[in-house]
């Protein structure tokens, strides 16, 4: 039976009140691939070491990423591409020790970068480049590695390959700027493990993790948490029983989970980001 948006929205969310809504296209008509390809999404932790990426998947994938949008044109992000193996371990281990950016043969590191600007500035006699030390252009260029890497993950996909964010670039923040060579006005945000996943491993995401319900995410018109403790308290049983399909039994339920991820201020080194950040020349004013 082939996918469809009801199909792969009660898959997403294991919750009746969210998956049922009408359905926006032709039922006689199948399901968009792109469309099918962003409701299938599932994080891959385990990638097949000896099967390598068809030449040209490289720049295929930053085509589509320097397709997405970007604010003002500025495109205020650069990506540092890993593939070999030595340089690629040092990365994995800066980044939670993670075997699967080992087994990936790609990894990519997205950098939010004002440098560009700045010199831009400097060539065009407009120094100093006051609007650079607006905290709104360090989130802008934040929100712009970001929608380039979405953009990777949804053609990674396509192409049938398995995608894993890794926002433990951040645990070692210093060490990777170091490492990776970067320069001032210039930071490792998130990177991501791409290559073909080992289906004989769990850890290759063989289900699509639930999310919350769309009730507790979407707000019409104004914010409103009414009914917030009822949503989380579904979603744990949801989660739970995604988790048990999956055979990882003893899990605590999600809200519980998150309370505790966010009690301690250590947050394996990422509690010391904003001294990376301003070390790199950041003003953040």
């Amino acid at each position: 039976m082939s996918a469809t948006i009801t199909s792969l929205a009660e898959e997403r969310y294991r919750d009746s009140q969210s998956s049922t809504f009408p359905v926006p296209t032709n039922p006689c008509n199948p399901l968009p691939g792109a469309l099918e390809t962003i409701l299938s999404h599932k994080s891959c932790r385990a990638f097949l070491r000896d099967k390598p990426l068809p030449k040209g998947t490289l720049e295929t994938l930053l085509t589509a990423a320097q397709s997405g949008s970007t604010s003002s044109l500025y495109q205020t992000w650069d990506v540092i591409a890993i593939q070999d193996p030595e340089h690629k371990s040092k990365v994995a281990t800066l980044a939670g020790d993670q075997e699967f950016i080992r087994q990936a043969p790609l990894f990519l590191a997205f950098c939010p970068n004002l440098r560009r600007l700045n010199n831009l500035s400097k060539q065009y006699d407009q120094q100093p480049a006051r609007a650079l030390e607006n905290m709104d252009m360090f989130i802008m260029s934040a929100i712009d590695a970001a929608i380039a890497g979405q953009t990777v993950a949804i053609a990674a996909e396509s192409l049938g390959l398995g995608i894993c964010y890794v926002g433990a670039l951040r645990n070692n923040a210093e060490q990777i700027c170091q490492l990776l060579n970067l320069p001032p006005l210039t930071w490792g945000v998130f990177g991501m493990a791409i290559g073909y996943p080992d289906t004989e491993d769990r850890l290759s995401g063989k289900q699509i993790k639930p999310r919350l319900p769309m009730r507790e995410i979407v707000h019409m018109e104004r914010w409103n948490e009414e009914g917030q403790e009822d949503n989380v308290a579904s979603y744990d049983q949801s989660l739970g029983t995604f988790y048990e399909d999956e055979l990882k039994f003893g899990r605590k339920g999600w809200g519980e989970f998150v309370a505790d991820k966010v009690a301690p201020h250590e947050q394996d080194g990422r509690e010391r980001i904003r001294k990376v950040i301003e070390g790199q020349g950041f003003k953040l004013e």
